[in-house]
């Protein structure tokens, strides 16, 4: 379904500390895709890239984040960290 929106997406990460899961989403919160990755940072900017450009990406602030945040920005992402109790 990624492939057929061609609109703005909103993608969650669920950052563990040797795999994550990543969802895709509407700006409308309609869900358009699911994946579980490794943690990789040659993973996570090839699953990131379906997101189209400059997507706006929400990541828990938990342990080892740093990376992940650094992969994200650097593809062009718009990162906000989110409160793990939050």
């Amino acid at each position: 379904m990624l492939e057929e929106y061609d609109g703005r997406q909103v993608v969650g990460i669920d950052l563990h500390r040797r795999g994550s899961v990543i969802v895709w989403m509407t700006e409308a919160g309609e869900r358009l895709g699911c994946v579980r990755i490794d943690n990789d940072p040659m993973v996570l900017a090839a699953e990131m890239a379906k997101a189209g450009e400059h997507p706006e990406v929400v990541l828990e602030a938990t342990y080892g984040w740093y990376w992940a945040v650094d992969v994200l920005q650097e593809i062009g992402a718009q990162v906000h960290l989110a409160h793990p109790l939050g």
